[in-house]
């Protein structure tokens, strides 16, 4: 399948905000974290960071928000209710980090994911995120444990030495 990235419309963010999961995947349903709604609904906010993935049917497959911090890129991301736990997750996760890597030339993705979702974390470690670290956060109406992941980059582009070469 081929993916095409466009800027998040305010009429795909609404179908994305009104996106349902099922059982305990509905932690990510935007209704439950009214701070990451608001930025989802707010053309403003989500101007240059907020992308649309469309399939091969021009249908919304997911979205991706980028938010670039000098040689780093944070990712967030959603893949719509009907497509999880179909296989799918990683060709959309390397289609993702491919049009990143056109955009903001990193040396290196970060992103979080909340502990539970193994499904999520297997398709990370599988494109080669790393656990970084653990820790508990405040959202969606309570306390929960997330997972830090981190991959590095080979990427000439980039303008500043990788971490580890810098040491060497």
């Amino acid at each position: 399948m081929s993916y095409q990235f466009v800027p998040l419309t305010q009429p795909l963010a609404q179908a994305i905000a009104a996106w349902r999961y099922d059982g305990e995947y509905a932690f990510y349903d935007f209704h439950r974290d009214p701070e990451d709604l608001a930025e989802l609904l707010d053309p403003v906010r989500r101007a240059g960071r907020y992308f649309a993935v469309l399939d091969d049917d021009s249908g919304l497959a997911g979205f991706f928000c980028f938010e670039p911090d000098g040689d780093t890129v944070e990712l967030g991301l959603g893949l719509k209710p009907g497509a999880t736990g179909k296989g799918l997750g990683r060709e959309f996760v390397a289609a993702g980090l491919e049009f990143a890597r056109r955009l903001f030339h990193p040396r290196r993705f970060v992103l979080q994911v909340a502990q539970f979702n193994t499904r999520a974390i297997r398709v990370y470690e599988k494109l080669g995120f790393r656990i970084e670290r653990t820790f508990r956060s405040r959202t969606n109406g309570g306390e929960f444990e997330f997972v830090s992941m981190a991959r590095e980059e080979e990427n000439p582009d980039a303008k500043t030495p990788r971490r580890q070469d810098a040491k060497q």
